[in-house]
């Protein structure tokens, strides 16, 4: 039996033809199936360690002794038989007791920020005298914010909250007591003070009359 040799090699194409798009077909199908479990795998990865991230974040809580912090504080500069005494508060505190306590007293009253309030737990926050010294630290030494931390027991943000506020404050209730030009009686106090120290009549000079 006699076969076409020309119908037989187009059959052949066409089953190679057949095959070939078969073959391209299942290869272009795999490579989207492993395209896709790529990303959903990646994104399952990430959102693992986003998840993971934000979980130790959130448990990242520093069981700081407040209550400690501020008996310290007192027992250091504030009490009646204090640790450091006048000389040592003014030079670190740059100002007297009296009128520092003044400055407390006065922005425990006005700002609730440095009145102690209950958190969710019911334990007090830090007290007025702390932010305040935390205030005047930064202040006066130009420290950064987390370096409170390691006398008063206050975060790195809470003691820029407490800058702003006590600046804030201060400029508020007292801009027009102290930060004012001199009046006629603040002048008579200067020149007196500075003719006993040697300067008669010297007024305006930084360097004499500090």
């Amino acid at each position: 039996m006699n076969f076409d040799s020309s119908s037989s090699t187009s059959s052949d194409e066409i089953c190679d033809s057949m095959l070939l798009d078969s073959i391209e077909e299942n290869r272009q199908q795999q490579v989207i199936e492993d395209t896709v479990r790529y990303v959903v795998n990646t994104d399952v990865e990430e959102q693992e360690v986003h998840g993971s991230r934000r979980e130790k974040m959130s448990r990242w809580i520093v069981p700081r002794d407040r209550e400690g912090a501020h008996d310290r504080l007192v027992t250091d500069y504030f009490s009646d038989h204090p640790l450091y005494g006048d000389e040592k508060l003014r030079r670190r505190f740059r100002m007297r007791k009296p009128l520092f306590m003044k400055i407390v007293n006065t922005l425990s009253a006005t700002d609730r920020f440095f009145q102690q309030h209950p958190d969710a737990t019911m334990r007090l926050g830090a007290s007025g005298i702390q932010k305040c010294t935390a205030a005047m630290r930064m202040l006066a030494y130009g420290c950064p914010a987390d370096q409170i931390d390691e006398y008063l027991k206050l975060g790195a943000s809470t003691a820029r909250e407490c800058l702003i506020h006590f600046v804030d404050g201060v400029i508020h209730e007292f801009s027009t007591e102290y930060l004012r030009k001199p009046n006629a009686e603040d002048l008579v106090r200067l020149l007196k003070q500075g003719e006993e120290r040697g300067f008669p009549g010297m007024m305006g000079s930084i360097d004499c009359m500090h």
